[in-house]
């Protein structure tokens, strides 16, 4: 047997990827800026065993949906025609936080078993070519093999399923004083999945079109206030970009806020008045990520702990990227 475990943490976006190239390859159709987080995180281990018939991929200690297992078994099939592996694997992940409910568990979860893989396999690759193969399971996993604050860029319009887009680094933990506390409202799964909502978007929002010409400016609006250290300037945008994002959904019918997530961003706005700099994201889930200072986190914590709906806050700041902590000998 040949094994290997890596540690990879979930990333939100700060400027929203939201769409795909219509080609094959997954690539998006629209640039993102993320920030990787430290309070959340995937293990995922990859044992190649001559003893499988089959892949095999156990989630959470459960085994997988067939659509899961097939995106894993098509990754592993790139990593052993690029390493000569024959061995089928067996994949074992586990997330200490909500699974497939919008926060980012296929962008970690993807990181990990890609760099996990490639190292059992006997691989040297490069971080941007580990990037690259997990972008092909879930286009924002390509940002959590990296820390700190990252991009990916949007797809060429066509070409080569074979053509290389990984995310890149664009400003390092200490860019911008920020903590993301998520506020939790559920434990359950999502009903549509990011991918079929993405798909659904594309054919039926009346606004998808403007969400395309319109995101590239925002994202780099986004990288100008990060280099200059702008918080505020980061958030007025996170929030722009978010709410256009779940605007085009919502024109196809593709909802994921519920009634507490609207509450929890009216909440937010009440508390930014009051003085307190605070700033709502939300990604394809009803959960919503507010965006603080970080002397400002313990009292926005208490806060939002106390709003109704909300089940717990995870507190996190600016993370690492996805790592290898056992390999082969």
């Amino acid at each position: 047997m040949s094994r290997a475990v890596a540690v990879a943490h979930p990333n939100i976006a700060l400027a929203k990827y939201w769409g795909k190239r219509a080609r094959p390859g997954n690539f998006p159709a629209v640039p993102s800026l993320s920030v990787t987080l430290d309070g959340m995180s995937t293990r995922t281990e990859v044992v190649f065993d001559a003893a499988l018939g089959a892949d095999e991929l156990v989630l959470g200690g459960r085994a997988a949906p067939r659509d899961d297992g097939a995106r894993v078994a098509e990754l592993l099939d790139r990593v052993r025609a690029a390493s000569g592996e024959r061995r089928f694997a067996r994949v074992t992940s586990a997330n200490d936080f909500p699974t497939g409910s919008g926060l980012a568990s296929s962008a970690s979860g993807f990181a990990a078993l890609a760099l996990a893989a490639v190292a059992a396999a006997g691989l040297e690759w490069p971080e941007s070519r580990v990037s690259d193969l997990a972008r092909r399971g879930s286009a924002s996993a390509a940002r959590s093999v990296f820390g700190g604050f990252v991009e990916l860029l949007a797809g060429a319009e066509s070409g080569s399923e074979e053509d290389v887009l990984a995310a890149r680094p664009v400003a390092a933990s200490d860019a911008l004083d920020l903590r993301v506390l998520a506020c939790v409202v559920t434990e359950q799964p999502k009903d549509e999945s990011s991918r079929a909502g993405m798909r659904l978007t594309a054919e039926r929002s009346p606004y998808y079109a403007t969400w395309l010409e319109s995101s590239p400016r925002t994202f780099e609006s986004m990288k100008h206030a990060l280099g200059a250290r702008d918080f505020a300037r980061v958030g007025e945008l996170a929030e722009q970009s978010a709410l256009a994002m779940h605007a085009c959904a919502l024109a196809a019918g593709v909802i994921y806020l519920r009634g507490v997530s609207l509450e929890l961003w009216q909440r937010v706005r009440e508390l930014r008045a009051a003085g307190l700099r605070a700033y709502a994201t939300a990604d394809a889930g009803p959960h919503v990520k507010v965006l603080v200072q970080g002397a400002d986190a313990a009292r926005a914590k208490r806060e939002l702990e106390a709003q109704p709906g909300v089940l717990r806050v995870i507190d996190s700041g600016v993370g690492a990227g996805a790592r290898l902590i056992e390999g082969p000998p």
